[in-house]
């Protein structure tokens, strides 16, 4: 009688390979040899270890760590994965093998979860990572001007602290996942090979536990309702928007954000045919199949900030080459694709060359203003609608003036879920909850509002929202008043052009630093939703100050406590 060895549940398998390997050693014990003898099976190779860290602020990172891992996994490798509030100086200093995959937000501003890394990594010397080979993935939105500035700061870091780069740094910009595919693979195949377990799991043939989809799934969704909820003379078009989710697969939680792909603005499509000198009708070919110039314009490829490819194409990469008395443009980078047309005068591409060199129209995401629980078989948001003037031209928000305009007599728009887990609620419906959110960063907090009144959690609620006039920028003034009459929500409010002296909520949280204080002694839980740039750092710069002064902390103290909060979970922010 053969003995079938089993691999025991703590090995550093994944599940498809565990449930193979015990497959492939019970197949080869029952081949007895000659007089019933087993065959003896050569020892399983240990698979070679892997870690994988990951910063998300929103989630798209963490997805894609995900994905690596999975591929990671199938190659022979054993990955752990770590989300980078996980990860210490001490803990990198200890491993030999390292992927990286960042996002940035705001000014440049590496995720919540990333700041105390790369803040030790920063004040670190000497080469204690001099063990470590690594290779990292940045991904940012180009739109910005420090575009992937977290990922190139944390990758400068490693290396100065003694870690070899194992594969050159790859910086990705939005919709840009074929690069980080290509990335992934030329960092998994410069570590070395992998143990025989790759070639196994990796084959097509091999059995493989079913895996998740990692590409988010989508929904050409109903748009039910476009209704603005700031009132007439207020400066600023802020709309409630409402989908219907009937027939879509699609499930959300409180704190999650929905992707909406819009629709290019018509009459800039206009303008640029006409600069093009072409009438929309021209086949051009997409990696979606030959449509009409008009209709890639429309709803394939982004019109706003021009790529590198598109200046190349116009000769506008040697701006200085131009003729200054041309046009005011030439002495400066071009703002959107039709001022690279209008710059370049007597350049004029064909229609093929013209949209291959556009950067493909992206999802914009925004923060979902309603609960699962009070509003079944809907998604809301709350949008503010960008338009502006620069250089002489009036400027629109892709997404917010879509949806504002057009999207209502269009009928159905597609949309998608991105779970935002760094973004939630307390299990505990008892846990106190402090919310911060002014302007259209009143939409999760709408969210959570709903859905702790829809759950009968007990826990108080405290929300502090604000904008510039009270009679004009209450957003759901008629949903929140009420709430405040039988104790459910704390309401502070800040109006910062009612009264000749600016009032922000950061004002309201220094005028409230004692009861905030005793909140968050009481275990709360404080979120923040809005404008990273320059919102979220001041309230962030009041938070130390209500911890100074009504904690009798010391400035490291504060620091130190707001840190506690972030590693507890219990300093949550949802920034843009």
């Amino acid at each position: 009688m053969s003995i079938v060895p089993v691999i025991p549940e703590t090995a550093p398998f994944t599940p498809a390979q565990q449930a193979w390997l015990n497959g492939f050693l019970a197949g080869l014990f029952s081949r007895g040899g000659q007089n019933g003898s087993a065959t003896p099976a050569p020892a399983a190779p240990a698979l070679q270890p892997l870690t994988l860290v990951f910063a998300s602020q929103t989630g798209g990172s963490e997805r894609l760590a995900k994905k690596a891992a999975k591929l990671a996994g199938k190659r022979g490798f054993a990955p752990t994965l770590l989300e980078a509030s996980q990860v210490t100086l001490a803990k990198l200093s200890q491993e030999s093998t390292l992927l990286f995959i960042t996002s940035t937000y705001g000014d440049g501003e590496a995720p919540d979860s990333a700041k105390a890394l790369l803040a030790e990594l920063k004040t670190a010397s000497g080469t204690p990572l001099s063990k470590l080979r690594f290779s990292l993935c940045a991904m940012g939105d180009s739109n910005y001007a420090l575009f992937c500035q977290a990922g190139k700061d944390f990758d400068a870091r490693l290396e100065a602290l003694g870690a070899t780069r194992l594969h050159a740094r790859t910086d990705c910009d939005l919709g840009q996942e074929d690069k980080y595919s290509a990335w992934l693979e030329a960092a998994l195949s410069s570590i070395g090979s992998a143990s025989s377990p790759a070639n196994i799991s990796s084959n097509s043939s091999a059995p493989t536990d079913e895996e998740e989809d990692d590409t988010p799934k989508t929904h050409l969704a109903s748009l039910l309702e476009v209704r603005r909820v700031s009132g007439p003379g207020s400066g600023k078009e802020v709309n409630h928007v409402s989908f219907s989710l009937e027939n879509s697969g699609l499930s959300y939680e409180a704190g999650d954000a929905l992707s909406v792909l819009p629709e290019n603005n018509p009459a800039l499509i206009d303008e640029l045919l006409k600069a093009l000198n072409l009438d929309g009708e021209e086949a051009v070919t997409s990696p979606e199949g030959e449509h009409s110039l008009q209709k890639a314009l429309t709803c394939l490829y982004d019109l706003g900030k021009p790529s590198a490819e598109l200046l190349t194409l116009l000769g506008l990469d040697k701006a200085k080459s131009i003729d200054a008395t041309t046009t005011a443009l030439s002495s400066k980078p071009p703002l959107q694709v039709i001022d690279a047309l209008l710059t370049t005068g007597a350049i004029i591409p064909k229609a093929q060359d013209f949209i291959k060199a556009l950067r493909r129209l992206q999802p914009r995401l925004y923060s979902i203003s309603s609960s699962p629980l009070a509003h079944a078989g809907q998604v809301h948001l709350t949008v503010g609608a960008v338009r502006y003037e620069a250089e002489g031209r009036k400027r629109h928000g892709v997404a917010s003036t879509f949806l504002a305009e057009r999207a209502l007599e269009r009928g159905t728009v597609r949309i998608g879920v991105h779970k935002n887990n760094g973004f939630r609620l307390p299990s505990d419906g008892n846990v106190p909850v402090i919310m911060i959110g002014p302007g259209t960063g009143i939409a999760p907090f709408r969210s959570f509002i709903s859905e702790r009144l829809a759950s009968g959690a007990k826990g108080p609620n405290w929300l502090f929202f604000g904008d510039q006039r009270e009679a004009t920028d209450f957003l759901y003034h008629d949903e929140l008043l009420p709430l405040t009459s039988d104790g459910f929500l704390r309401l502070s409010l800040a109006w910062s052009r009612d009264q000749a002296e600016k009032i922000y909520v950061q004002t309201r949280l220094l005028e409230e630093a004692a009861e905030l204080w005793s909140w968050l002694e009481a275990g709360a839980c404080i979120y923040v939703c809005g404008d990273a740039s320059r919102m979220a750092k001041d309230v962030d710069a009041a938070l130390h100050k209500v911890i100074e002064s009504a904690g009798a902390k010391s400035p490291d103290e504060a620091i130190a406590y707001i840190n506690s909060l972030k590693s507890a979970r219990r300093y949550q922010r949802d920034v843009y």
